[in-house]
C-alpha cells in the first residue's frame, strides 16, 4: 500500500504545510530522510521518542511533505516506510482580481519523478482494491 501525496485530489492548506515546517522535530525528520525509513529508524536517528515521532510523521504526511509505503511480508509483520515527497515547496502571494482584497497565499510543490517500482506498487495496490 502506498500513500502518495502527489496523487491526492485536495492539496494541503498553506497553514498545514507551514505549521509542519515550523516544527523543529518535523524539520529534523525531513532532513534525515535521505532514503525511505521506518518510524523506529527515524526515532532512533533523530533522538525523538517513538510516540512523538509518530505524531510528527502524521503531521508531515497530512501536509503532503512525506509519503508512506507499506512493505508487505508473508509473516504478517508489515512495515511502513516514510520518504520525502517533494523537491521544493514554494509559498507565494497570489494577486487576485482586486489587488487590495483578493491576495491569498498559495503553496506549490515540485515532486520527484516516480520510479518504475513506485508505479508498479501503485498498480498492484489498485488491482488489490478492485478484487
Amino acid at each position: 500500500m502506498v500513500r502518495d501525496p502527489s496523487r491526492e485530489e485536495d492539496p494541503p492548506s498553506v497553514d498545514d504545510v507551514l505549521d509542519a515546517l515550523a516544527d523543529d522535530d518535523a524539520r529534523r525528520i525531513v532532513s534525515s530522510l535521505s532514503e525511505p525509513k521506518t518510524a523506529s529508524d527515524i526515532s532512533e536517528e533523530c533522538d525523538i521518542p517513538l510516540s512523538t515521532t509518530y505524531r510528527k510523521l502524521e503531521l508531515l504526511t497530512e501536509a503532503s511533505l512525506l509519503s508512506e509505503s507499506t512493505d508487505i511480508r508473508r509473516d504478517g509483520q508489515h512495515t511502513t516506510r516514510y520518504a520525502v515527497s517533494f523537491e521544493t515547496v514554494t509559498v507565494s502571494l497570489d494577486e487576485g482580481d482586486d489587488v487590495e482584497t483578493d491576495r491569498e497565499f498559495e503553496i506549490e510543490f515540485t515532486r520527484p519523478d516516480r520510479t518504475r517500482d513506485e508505479r508498479l506498487a501503485d498498480l498492484w495496490s489498485e488491482l488489490r482494491e478492485e478484487t
